[in-house]
């Protein structure tokens, strides 16, 4: 059984700085690496799932 992630964005970058985007009540700062081949990373605290604008259609 896969848990769909709570939020999805859509970046133009293969790399990106995720806080959970709630001030104090977010996470310490991660950068993630999005890979070439699947175009996705999700975050390891807060799930948001990060996809690269070219995978964009194979992500939906």
């Amino acid at each position: 059984m896969t848990i769909e992630a709570p939020e999805t964005k859509i970046v133009d970058s293969y790399r990106i700085a995720c806080d959970g985007g709630e001030g104090a009540l977010g996470h310490p700062r991660v950068w993630l690496q999005i890979p070439h081949d699947t175009g996705w990373v999700e975050c390891p605290y807060c799930d948001c799932r990060y996809v690269q604008q070219d995978h964009a259609e194979d992500a939906a």
